[in-house]
C-alpha cells in the first residue's frame, strides 16, 4: 500500500503538497480514479511521483524497469521524465489495472515508451537477466511482498554500475517496527530491510516518503 505519508499529520501534508507539487491534470485525473478502486491504496503518492520523476532526471536514466504497475500513475510519472528515446518496460499480472493504466498513458503521450509485461514478473525478470544484463540506468519495485527478495536480486542483475533501485513500501505501514507482526508480507519486507543494510553491492538510504522508499544505487 501506499497513501499519504501518516507520520505526517494532514494539515503539513497538505502544504508539503501546496508548496512543491507540480501536478499534471493526466495525474491527477489518473488518482482520483484509481482513489475509488477497492485497492485504491495501492498506489503511490504524488509526492512520491514527483522525486521519482526528479530521479529519472538526475541519474540521466533512458531505460527502466518496473516491477508492479497496477493503474500506471508510477510508470507514467517517470516515463513522463523520460528522453524521447527512453524506454520503461513494466510488469504486472493484472489485465484490468493495466488497461485503466494504458488509457492514461495514451493520454499523457508516453504510451510509445512504455513496454508492458503481462504475467509473473520472477519469470519475466529472468529472462531478461539473460538477455539484457547490467543495461537498465533504475529500478522501480512495487508488486507482492513476498517475491521483494527476488525481485531485488533480478533488478540488481539488470542495473548498470551506478544504477539506482528504488523499491516501495519498506515501511509497510510501521508494521515492520512491531515485532509482534509476523505475516508473511511483513517478514518479507523486514527481512529484505535488514538484508540491505549489510548488502556490499549498494549504496543505501531509506526515506520516509509516501509508505517508506529505498534508494539503493548498485555499486
Amino acid at each position: 500500500m501506499s497513501s499519504r505519508n501518516d507520520y505526517i499529520d494532514e494539515k503539513l501534508y497538505d502544504y508539503i503538497l501546496d508548496v512543491s507539487l507540480r501536478d499534471l491534470p493526466v495525474l491527477a485525473r489518473l488518482r482520483a480514479e484509481t482513489a475509488q478502486m477497492p485497492n485504491g491504496l495501492m498506489q503511490i503518492s504524488p509526492d512520491q511521483g514527483q522525486l521519482m520523476g526528479l530521479l529519472v532526471k538526475l541519474i540521466g536514466a533512458r531505460k527502466i524497469i518496473e516491477v508492479g504497475c497496477f493503474t500506471g500513475y508510477s510508470s507514467c510519472a517517470m516515463a513522463l521524465a523520460l528522453p524521447d528515446d527512453g524506454r520503461l518496460i513494466t510488469c504486472d499480472v493484472s489485465e484490468e489495472f493495466t488497461a485503466v493504466a494504458q488509457r492514461y498513458w495514451r493520454e499523457a503521450g508516453v504510451s510509445d515508451k512504455i513496454d508492458l509485461r503481462l504475467g509473473s514478473a520472477v519469470e519475466t525478470l529472468a529472462g531478461m537477466v539473460t538477455s539484457e544484463p547490467g543495461t537498465f540506468d533504475l529500478a522501480f519495485i512495487d508488486a507482492d511482498k513476498p517475491n521483494y527478495g527476488a525481485y531485488v536480486e533480478s533488478c540488481l542483475l539488470l542495473l548498470r554500475t551506478g544504477g539506482l533501485m528504488l523499491i516501495d513500501n519498506v515501511l509497510w505501514q510501521g508494521r515492520v517496527a512491531d515485532a509482534a507482526v509476523e505475516d508473511e508480507s511483513t517478514v518479507a519486507i523486514r527481512a529484505l530491510n535488514g538484508a540491505l543494510l549489510n548488502d556490499e553491492r549498494i549504496d543505501l538510504s531509506l526515506l520516509s516518503i509516501g509508505d517508506g522508499l529505498t534508494l539503493a544505487r548498485k555499486r
